[in-house]
């Protein structure tokens, strides 16, 4: 059968722009649909402008350091100037997104399309059907909104990037990376902060040490955090949104926020037409190599469940490619994905958690907690943590996790070597770089407590 295309890429997020560019490098003949923008959730409504709201976020905290340092600064926030800058620079990134779809001759629709077969699809404005050999659902996530009353009246990170003022008090309801991150850049750009999670403590998941520490910096930085509860109902209170919380407490905010996970975006997408099979969360299923149910119908990124990060929907869009279109099959190994949460500090993690490490056997647990040198000159007690985790006697190193500034770049980098199976021995041979603090990485003497039996002694 001679179809239109030989790849029809529903989506044009981070993978995929990297799937539909790498299949036409290696000859195919690609179309890529986008609705909204070129770039997806990281680029027009995620991780880019959140890094950049973060920066922003941490200019108060200089300007507490500057005196200690002789510095005296008179300094003053405009919102609007912000939000233009931000939206300046994703414009540039969707523009370098589009050309480099365009050089190896992609062919970029503007519509929204759905699935009519394991070969087809429609676009909704036009009503043009296509055909292709093969389709690829990279159509991302959406944030989850809790089925409350009046939850109409709250936001998500999708509106919090624009809103048309900056609100003098905000409600947060989550306690995973969204949620800790918006906390951390309204209450660095001076807005009454209040961060609710059903929880017990924020980052499920994370190492205790990490969601502690964080924590206890979110409470110096004045984020009032409430656990084992959350929002009951919202109503529209004239300039303000009335909460209602599970605990029975009522109180006006400015703004109200969900951060509460995000939902695979499937529904709508016509999939069931093709005999595509979905996870009981909505997410397409997959196999090791992308493909769906449907042998002709594959998906990457969120989109599929797995881990939703973006450096891992671009190595999966272009791991689809290397296997259907350059004959070189291609797995993601997802078990060891270094990540981090730019909240301030930040947070940096590769590998297992101590808890999870304890279960694989015998392990060390190193851990120091100091001041930051940048802190050392002022009253700030804030610490540092860096924590690392091998196998018992100087063996691989089964997990990192540093809090503090700079964990996100000092992650990468760790995360090279024990993707290289490092040792605690290997770290002890490298010469540590003075004065920083990654140093203390490779000038641990002893463990600070060791696990055995899963059990921790020492």
């Amino acid at each position: 059968m001679a179809y239109d295309y030989d790849l029809l890429v529903i989506g044009a997020g981070s993978g995929g722009v990297r799937a539909a560019r790498m299949a036409a490098t290696y000859g195919a003949k690609v179309a890529i649909i986008e609705e909204f923008r070129v770039g997806g959730t990281c680029v027009i409504r995620g991780c880019v402008p959140k890094k950049l709201y973060v920066y922003a976020s941490r200019f108060s905290d200089q300007f507490d350091l500057a005196p200690s340092f002789g510095w005296q600064v008179e300094a003053s926030f405009d919102w609007p100037t912000l939000v233009a800058a931000k939206e300046k620079e994703i414009s540039r990134l969707e523009s370098a997104y589009t050309a480099n779809l365009e050089k190896p001759g992609v062919e970029i629709i503007r519509d929204r399309a759905v699935v009519t077969g394991p070969n087809s699809l429609r676009l909704t404005g036009s009503g043009r059907e296509l055909t292709a050999e093969r389709l690829l659902i990279a159509t991302g996530s959406h944030p989850f909104i809790p089925e409350v009353p009046g939850a109409e009246f709250g936001i998500t990170s999708n509106e919090a990037f624009d809103l048309p003022t900056l609100p003098k008090t905000i409600l947060i309801e989550g306690g995973g990376y969204i949620a800790v991150e918006f906390a951390t850049i309204f209450a660095g750009l001076g807005v009454d902060t209040t961060l609710i999670y059903r929880g017990d403590c924020i980052l499920r998941g994370f190492d205790e040490d990490m969601r502690r520490g964080l924590e206890a910096a979110l409470t110096t930085r004045g984020v009032r955090t409430i656990y084992q509860t959350t929002i009951a109902s919202l109503a529209n209170a004239g300039d303000k949104v009335q909460a209602t919380l599970s605990d029975g407490i009522t109180a006006p905010f400015d703004a109200v926020m969900f951060a509460t996970g995000r939902r695979a975006n499937t529904t709508g997408l016509g999939l069931e037409t093709a005999g595509v099979k979905l996870n009981d969360n909505g997410s397409i299923a997959v196999d090791a190599y992308s493909q769906s149910s449907t042998p002709s119908i594959y998906a990457v990124g969120d989109v599929t469940g797995r881990a939703q990060l973006t450096p891992v929907a671009i190595r999966e869009g272009w791991y689809f490619a290397e296997t259907v279109y350059n004959n070189n099959p291609q797995k993601v190994d997802y078990s060891l994905i270094p990540t981090a949460v730019f909240s301030e500090p930040e947070i940096g993690v590769v590998g297992l958690t101590e808890e999870e490490a304890a279960t694989h056997g015998d392990v060390d647990v190193y851990l120091a907690r100091f001041r930051p040198m940048q802190n050392t000159l002022s009253t700030r007690t804030e610490r540092m943590v860096m924590k690392l985790i091998t196998e018992k006697d100087e063996g691989k190193v089964l997990g990192v996790h540093i809090f503090g500034p700079g964990a996100g770049e000092m992650i990468q980098l760790v995360g090279v070597a024990m993707s290289m199976g490092a040792t605690k021995k290997d770290l002890d041979r490298t010469i540590a770089l003075h004065p920083t603090a990654a140093e203390e990485l490779v000038t641990f003497k002893s463990p600070s407590y060791t696990y055995r039996d899963c059990k921790k002694v020492g």
